[in-house]
């Protein structure tokens, strides 16, 4: 393991920074983890960076199409087509594992069952890294007249609460930082809302001069871009020994 206070440098610069990315790969490569689970790893965007960081990454996600995606962008990583609440490896498959800005979309009666499978497939005294985006902030705030995930993230976050109290998880840390997203403008920002889930396209037809009215209002300008804030929260878990 690294240097506690090399460790904690290279983590204040990664949460300053609000570059989750980097926080995750900082706490991984302090942990000494070798091989990842990106568990809800959508097209692949924190494979390929935690596969640049020399980590061997496998990741699972329902869609077909983010699979097949993430397959293209970063061949050298493992990805399957599963869902977190059933994942197709064996017990202490892995050194650690990843639910980036995913467990909220697990449904709430499988949230249970999704850390358990995260645990399982977790080696002893193995870390789980857990992100999940608060309820608040201009970003969440843009995107409520598509979907208010009020109830689900909070749901999310007592999930996590009771997986600790029942000793599938110890708690190692806990701490909010903000992220900020760049927009070129609100086309670019409904892309996001949409590519996370192509669902939400009905309700962005339905709502678009809403949601304009809640992007104008809630970005800020920074070089030419809009600018999104978004808390988040960083569950830091390892497994029972």
């Amino acid at each position: 393991m690294s240097d506690p206070k090399t460790i904690q440098s290279a983590l204040n610069t990664a949460f300053a920074a609000g570059d989750t990315a980097a926080v995750i790969g900082e706490v991984l490569a302090g942990e000494a983890a070798g091989s990842v689970l990106d568990i809800g790893c959508g097209r692949g965007a924190l494979a390929r960076s935690l596969v640049k960081r020399g980590f061997a990454v496998t990741g699972i996600d329902p869609s077909e199409a983010a699979i097949a995606a993430a397959r293209d962008s970063v061949p050298e990583a493992r990805f399957e087509v599963a869902a977190a609440e059933a994942l197709p490896f064996d017990d202490a498959d892995f050194d650690a594992a990843v639910i980036l800005n995913a467990l909220h979309h697990v449904p709430v009666a499988a949230m249970a069952t999704a850390l358990a499978e995260a645990a399982r497939v977790t080696k002893p005294a193995g870390t789980v890294l857990i992100v999940e985006p608060l309820a608040e902030g201009p970003y969440f705030e843009a995107m409520r007249p598509v979907e208010d995930e009020s109830e689900i993230r909070e749901a999310a976050g007592v999930a996590v609460a009771d997986a600790v109290r029942n000793g599938s998880f110890v708690l190692r840390g806990n701490v909010v930082y903000q992220r900020s997203e760049h927009f070129r403008d609100v086309a670019q920002f409904i892309e996001r809302l949409e590519a996370v889930d192509p669902l939400r396209a009905a309700a962005v037809a339905d709502n678009r001069s809403a949601v304009e009215a809640r992007f104008e209002a809630e970005a800020e300008s920074e070089d030419g871009m809009r600018v999104l804030a978004q808390p988040l929260r960083v569950y830091w878990l390892r497994t029972p020994d």
